[in-house]
């Protein structure tokens, strides 16, 4: 039995098309990517999941009268669909401790940097970048983790560093963490907790 995986996003869906590409290579053995969920409609990662012929649905997070009116129409659509893990894949809606209790040790998120650096509540895409550079790191990189109900806090599973290079901009670094660091863990990490969850099955 393969894992069926979800994977939450907000925007572009990179990392979701890194996920895309490396089941299709056959990299995500033990897991299928089983649905696509949007927290904002028209965010183009939809747009990938249908290209990639995977299932897709919105729960527009503004529409919802709170985060537990989000979650229940969330838990509700992973119940449906069966799905064992959870891949938050530039999702920036924080789950609550509540819902990321029912769903110990199966959801997954990457962060782009070296955690416990430039992490928690309010660093999220550009921010943790322009953090680092002003900080005059010479390593970043980026952290795949568990996720619990402190923001960036769940246990680490995998991590990569990418060098700082003097002229960086905010923009050119989130670039080469994506193409150096995240595009390569979150699949590995992916195949990682599948194949476990898929033993204990």
């Amino acid at each position: 039995m393969k894992t069926r995986i979800a994977v939450l996003v907000s925007g572009g869906g990179t990392n979701l098309q890194a996920l895309l590409d490396a089941e299709a290579a056959g990299k995500i053995p033990h897991g299928e990517i089983a649905m696509v969920i949007s927290n904002v409609p028209g965010a183009y990662a939809l747009t990938r999941a249908k290209q990639a012929g995977v299932p897709a649905a919105v729960i527009d997070r503004k529409a919802c009268g709170s985060l537990a009116e989000f979650e229940e129409k969330l838990q509700a659509i992973l119940e449906l669909d069966g799905i064992d893990m959870i891949i938050l894949a530039g999702f920036l809606c924080i789950l609550s401790e509540n819902f990321t209790k029912k769903w110990s040790n199966r959801i997954l998120n990457i962060h782009p940097s070296l955690i416990p650096a430039f992490c928690g509540a309010g660093f999220y895409g550009l921010r943790v970048h322009a953090a680092a550079l002003t900080r005059g790191v010479k390593l970043t990189g980026a952290t795949v983790h568990l996720v619990n109900g402190v923001p960036d806090g769940g246990p680490i599973l995998l991590q990569k560093a990418v060098e700082v290079l003097p002229g960086d901009t905010p923009e050119i670094l989130q670039r080469r963490v994506m193409e150096q660091a995240e595009w390569v863990l979150l699949p590995q990490a992916a195949e990682l907790w599948a194949e476990k969850l898929a033993s204990a099955q």
